[in-house]
């Protein structure tokens, strides 16, 4: 079923889950290898992306319950978007190795 409210249901469940995802590897990095504030800095940002993801996901765990129009398979949605991001990422991490091999040989 492809409609524009379920079209743009499934873009911020994707936007906001990836957001909180990148917040709690941002802050946890932040934290780990940051220095006074900083480590509060990431302490925070850990903290804000944890309760996104929680809050969006379970409230779109508990969407697809009940009776509503527009329901969202999450964990269809997830393994989409993880399957995406890894693609994303494996195409970024290639790009930048022949980059840095290119920079290097020179």
């Amino acid at each position: 079923m492809i409609n524009g409210e379920f079209v743009v249901m499934e873009f911020v469940t994707i936007l906001l889950l990836i957001f909180g995802l990148c917040m709690v590897i941002a802050g946890a990095f932040t934290a780990y290898f940051g220095s006074g504030k900083s480590r509060i800095i990431g302490a925070v940002l850990l903290i804000i992306g944890l309760v996104i993801g929680f809050v969006w996901g379970y409230g779109a765990y508990i969407d697809s319950l009940g009776p509503l129009e527009i329901q969202i398979e999450l964990s269809n949605l997830l393994w989409g978007s993880f399957l995406v991001i890894l693609a994303a990422v494996i195409g970024a991490l290639a790009a930048v190795g022949l980059f840095l091999l290119a920079i290097m040989k020179s």
